[in-house]
């Protein structure tokens, strides 16, 4: 009965993954394991497998808005491969309890920090207007001319593929805080930017759950067909949304995300 759901159930995760670029392993993780009793490592494996439909379908509606770095997508994805390489393979060696609630407090840091940083905006002149460090790149090729922007993501990217294959939740949670807080990129480049390199690495972890046997195909696939279309309505939104309020959503999503992940692995 409950497998009827499952496309009702994708379209909505879809909807929320393509408007922030997270992916929606976070919601489809914890749905697998909670109401159809998946073992976790299944349910990662299914969860990534979904999620390469999500990230193809956002791509295509934002390529058509034009939002993406393709370039920036493709060289963070140089880390984040091999971080989900990794993560996928780790999934069948150690317990991921730790490892999912030192990223579910870090997560819930990050949020925090996303809207302090969006609620002191409005009293005083953000870091943007103290320092030019801070302030949004208006172009893919100024963000190439600051090197130090393009090292520092790259370098971190590594732990949100890490993420996606370990714990099944496509790696834009960690991704989008990058581009936004450390790249200095908008949040609706990001955003789009994001699903564009989740691709990559969906891909290679779902390439290492599938030689484990973690993939349940006859539920990743009707979760698929929902959220490809979520994913269109939710690329849509996200266009409608100022940056202001796109980093609003951004920053709710994550904090119950995060709680959500703390709950769990506690």
């Amino acid at each position: 009965m409950w497998e009827l759901l499952l496309p009702i159930f994708g379209f909505l995760i879809g909807t929320v993954a393509s408007m922030t670029g997270i992916g929606g392993g976070v919601f489809i993780v914890p749905l697998l394991t909670l109401l159809y009793n998946f073992y976790p490592a299944y349910a990662v494996g299914t969860s990534l497998t979904t999620i390469i439909f999500t990230s193809l379908a956002s791509t295509a509606n934002y390529s058509r808005q034009k939002r993406i770095y393709y370039k920036t997508g493709l060289i963070l994805a140089i880390t984040t491969v091999p971080g989900a390489l990794l993560g996928a393979y780790l999934t069948s060696i150690i317990s991921s309890r730790l490892l999912g609630l030192i990223f579910g407090v870090f997560l819930l840091f990050v949020a925090f920090r996303m809207m302090v940083n969006l609620g002191s905006s409005r009293s005083k002149p953000s870091l943007a207007e103290k320092d030019t460090h801070f302030t949004l790149v208006s172009s893919e090729k100024e963000l190439f001319e600051s090197g130090a922007k393009i090292l520092h993501g790259v370098a971190l990217s590594f732990f949100g593929g890490l993420a996606s294959g370990l714990l099944g939740i496509g790696g834009g949670v960690l991704i989008v805080p990058i581009m936004n807080l450390t790249m200095a990129m908008s949040m609706h480049i990001a955003v789009a930017t994001s699903m564009f390199t989740m691709v990559f690495t969906s891909i290679s972890g779902v390439i290492q759950h599938f030689s484990l046997g973690n993939i349940r195909f006859e539920y990743a696939l009707p979760l698929a067909l929902g959220t490809i279309f979520g994913a269109q309505l939710g690329a849509y939104t996200s266009k409608r949304l100022s940056s202001k309020n796109l980093q609003r959503v951004f920053g709710m999503v994550l904090i119950v995300v995060s709680i959500q992940m703390i709950l769990k692995y506690i």
